[in-house]
């Protein structure tokens, strides 16, 4: 009971982020509980995420607010207890980032909250081009963008969770194991031409041609990260937590 009043108050926004819990002392008074129980609900609320203890002289129980990021962590490691192979997530990626595509062309506001922020991304990649790493970095942020700005809260934090594992995975591969003499600039021009395309179908909100063009993009990209080293959803997935944001 004291573990769902005090989530409560974190998720009504009672409680924001870096918040620090009064004393133990205190919160008994707040909550007539005895000491086993009420450490007991603090162990829950760290447990799920919602609170960090700091120990120390300044130490005390810090509120965490939920976050995309906690559902791309908590995900990550469902899928690699379970021995996931990471093409998965492309496959359900390659099924919901269409549909998000398709969300931020139909936006009445998507000329000044979407295009802006896709056209600079698109037009970082393009002058990128030469750099492997540094286009693929940014040409996962601008797939991460069109989930972000589909307008969409579910599928925000849904499908933002699988872009989260696999941007992880695609420039942990062009950073340590691709060659980029493999990936001809004449393809890497190619993939960022469809960018291009994407991004004036939700410009002239032309949703069932973002659909289509996203999905067909996504099926032609996703044959090039392939890391048999590499081909589960990895176990330790932290660099996943904080990629995600609320656009």
């Amino acid at each position: 009971m004291v573990a769902d009043q005090i989530r409560q108050r974190i998720l009504r926004g009672d409680l924001a982020e870096g918040d620090v819990l009064p004393k133990e002392a205190e919160m008994r008074d707040q909550y007539p509980v005895n000491v086993q129980s009420l450490r007991e609900a603090m162990r829950i609320l760290e447990a799920e995420g919602l609170l960090r203890v700091r120990r120390g002289n300044r130490g005390g129980a810090v509120v965490h607010r939920p976050t995309p990021g906690n559902v791309a962590y908590s995900l990550s490691m469902v899928l690699a207890m379970s021995d996931t192979d990471i093409t998965d997530v492309g496959r359900a990626l390659h099924e919901v980032e269409p549909m998000c595509a398709a969300l931020c062309a139909e936006r009445d506001d998507r000329a000044e909250t979407v295009v802006p922020v896709l056209r600079e991304l698109h037009e970082k990649s393009l002058r990128e081009l030469d750099d492997l790493v540094a286009a693929t970095a940014l040409s996962r942020r601008f797939h991460e963008s069109v989930v972000q700005l589909c307008g969409n809260r579910s599928l925000i934090v849904l499908a933002g969770a699988l872009e989260a594992l696999w941007s992880s995975h695609v420039t942990d591969w062009a950073s340590e194991r691709a060659d980029p003499a493999t990936i001809p600039l004449t393809e890497r021009a190619q993939a960022l031409a469809v960018h291009g395309q994407i991004l004036q179908c939700i410009e002239d909100g032309d949703a069932a041609s973002a659909r289509v063009i996203a999905a067909r993009h996504l099926r032609d990209v996703q044959t090039y990260p392939h890391d048999p080293q590499r081909a589960r959803v990895p176990l330790d997935p932290a660099v996943a937590r904080d990629r995600l944001f609320f656009g």
